[in-house]
């Protein structure tokens, strides 16, 4: 078996070796199994299924909840000279009953279809008929987290998939999900009744990426600042909390010059379509977008994840950070990070008609992604804790393991402060608290006499911004939580009572000082970027071979990626292939790619020998 999935991963895939579990997993499938795969985004999950479909007799079914996600798969399955197809509500009559013709015929290798379609009683007969005849290969169920109820992606659709183990009990299925979470992989297991089948974990780290939290100053001259320096002419996502905040982000990012596009929930079907096609299938698009957009994104060379508001829960921030370098080349997760993002979450969650279990729920969600924005140790590692791993030791990309945080004894401000919010009532908000610790004379302060308190004044050691660092990081520990009946008032936790009682210590990071504005040189800026690209995004070799992709794509009406990934580009550009037997050995190159695509790109090559001989 391990020969003849080694053989279709070469001549078909393009790929010497398999990565992680992959093999463990084919191998399983193949052999009838049943599978549970866990695996981060970027790490391969379609390969499970699609070679073991390639190697089983019949077709392999992969239900899957994303139009858009369907359409690029099968398009690059086809490239590689694999017979897909898909079945979804973008297919028109005609189209949709030659698929099942084909498929009744057992002439596709792989069909895609979305869960409405697949529960329909007339699709659920056709593959009955198809058992029969050419035959199942498998069942692979991916986004297998729609199955929870607890998701952003949760879909009713998914938890009626126990049909297929139901009607099928033969035909092997496997689930995948980049979701980590222990609930949510007991929900799955319960939900499609995969008790019995096999679970395959591979390893969360993404060590390609590069993690950086800042303290929010002004969040779009610091966005501004990070696009300037690091990713001038690079694809990215801009995730904002709202809708509005969406739309004036892009339009903001336009008129200074990027191309930026919105997307969210709000806007027609067709306009969010075309922006979305647009970002796959174009370079340097940035996609400003809240949550709505993402599962299911298969552009690997996305090469940052920037967040303007904090996300919901760890599980969101890795699944969203995740999009960023599908490909294994260095990519970015910035992310600007204040007090009132905490203010504005937590208003969110208590004002949802959620039961109050689940509010709890999201609640301690929530603290364990302040924890990991104010945590001092590498963020490599507090990720991976979180989802149950453990990492090795410092990991060289964040920006705690890079620039070591500088920590100080915080005790003496932190009992200031709760003093303050105690004295004060536990009902105001962080701006009133720092006036009365300043000493600042208002209209508010004559009216509630806080003028008169022993706080007043007692904190003029400490700047605004530092006070409002204090705070922040207070309700990041745990010793201070946001009232949302008090309009966002701070209010003690028990935990705070030891350290106003001098019980215990508090040490705080010290926040750098906001960066104002870009001053790095244009040079800079390209030493940056050959340094992460291997000397690729200013040579001429490169953006040649980019331009031959991109004509290729145009053509066939692809995105580039399609045709060939960065990392495969990237190869060609430093080994310099001169004849097709040696442009086949770079990994990504299959034998229908080489034989379509290998005398365009070993043409662009002669070309470049040529004007520099």
């Amino acid at each position: 078996m391990p020969s003849a999935a080694h053989k279709i991963l070469h001549d078909t895939f393009g790929y010497a070796t398999f990565r992680g579990e992959q093999q463990a997993v084919v191998e399983h499938l193949a052999a009838g199994g049943d599978a549970l795969v866990l695996m981060p985004t970027g790490g391969g999950k379609s390969m499970c299924y699609q070679l073991p479909a390639l190697l089983r007799p019949g077709t392999g079914i992969v239900i899957s909840p994303l139009i858009a996600l369907m359409q690029d798969q099968v398009e690059a399955l086809r490239q590689l000279g694999v017979k897909a197809a898909y079945l979804n509500s973008s297919l028109a009559a005609d189209a949709a009953r030659e698929v099942l013709e084909r498929l009744r015929r057992g002439d596709l290798d792989i069909l895609y279809v979305a869960p409405e379609r697949l529960l329909t009683s007339g699709f659920l007969a056709t593959l009955e008929q198809v058992q029969d005849g050419p035959g199942l290969a498998l069942f692979a169920i991916d986004e297998a987290h729609c199955v929870s109820q607890w998701g952003h992606d949760f879909r009713p659709e998914y938890r009626e998939l126990t049909v297929l183990h139901e009607r099928f009990p033969a035909v092997p299925r496997i689930a995948l999900t980049a979701t980590a979470d222990a609930p949510t992989r007991r929900e799955i297991v319960e939900r499609l009744a995969l008790e019995q089948a096999r679970q395959f974990v591979a390893s969360f780290d993404r060590p390609n990426i590069r993690y950086r939290v800042t303290q929010k100053a002004n969040a779009r001259n610091q966005l501004q600042s990070f696009l300037e320096t690091e990713h001038p002419a690079d694809a990215g996502i801009v995730y904002c909390l709202s809708r509005k905040k969406v739309e004036e982000t892009a339009a903001w990012l336009k008129e200074k010059g990027w191309d930026a596009l919105p997307y969210h929930a709000g806007l027609d079907a067709a306009t969010r379509s075309k922006n979305q096609r647009r970002f796959l299938r174009e370079e340097g698009v940035i996609m400003v977008a809240t949550v709505a957009f993402g599962m299911g994104i298969d552009k690997p060379n996305v090469r940052f994840v920037a967040h303007l508001d904090l996300p919901k829960s760890m599980e969101g921030y890795y699944q969203e950070t995740g999009r960023a370098g599908r490909d294994g080349l260095p990519a970015d997760a910035w992310m600007t990070f204040g007090l009132g993002d905490v203010v504005s979450m937590r208003r969110l969650l208590d004002s949802g008609d959620a039961p109050e279990e689940r509010k709890r729920l999201e609640r301690q969600k929530l603290d364990a992604l302040l924890g990991f924005c104010e945590t001092t140790t590498c963020r490599h590692q507090a990720i991976l804790r979180y989802f149950g791993e453990e990492h090795p030791g410092n990991c060289s990309q964040c920006d705690n393991c890079l620039e070591p945080v500088d920590t100080w004894d915080g005790t003496q401000a932190a009992q200031m402060a709760l003093s303050c919010v105690y004295r004060t009532g536990q009902r105001f908000g962080v701006v009133h608290l720092i006036d009365v610790l300043l000493g600042k004379s208002t209209p508010q302060m004559e009216k509630f006499q806080h003028h008169q308190l022993s706080t007043f004044g007692i904190g003029q050691a400490l700047s605004q911004a530092q006070w409002s660092g204090v705070f922040r990081q207070l309700v990041a520990a745990g010793l201070l939580t946001v009232e949302m009946e008090a309009y966002g008032g701070l209010r003690l936790t028990d935990d705070a009572r030891p350290v106003l009682r001098g019980e215990r210590e508090v040490w705080l990071r010290r926040d750098a000082e906001p960066v104002k504005k870009s001053n790095i040189s244009k040079a800079e800026r390209a030493s940056r970027a050959r340094e992460a690209f291997a000397g690729a995004n200013e040579n001429p070799l490169w953006l040649a071979l980019k331009a031959k992709r991109t004509a290729l794509a145009k053509e066939q009406g692809v995105p580039p990626y399609v045709i060939f990934h960065d990392s495969t580009l990237l190869e060609i550009l430093n080994r310099r292939p001169a004849s097709l037997t040696e442009l086949g050995e770079i990994s990504g190159v299959g034998q229908a790619k080489l034989a379509k695509y290998g005398d365009a790109f070993l043409g662009v090559l002669e070309d470049e020998a040529n004007s520099a001989g």
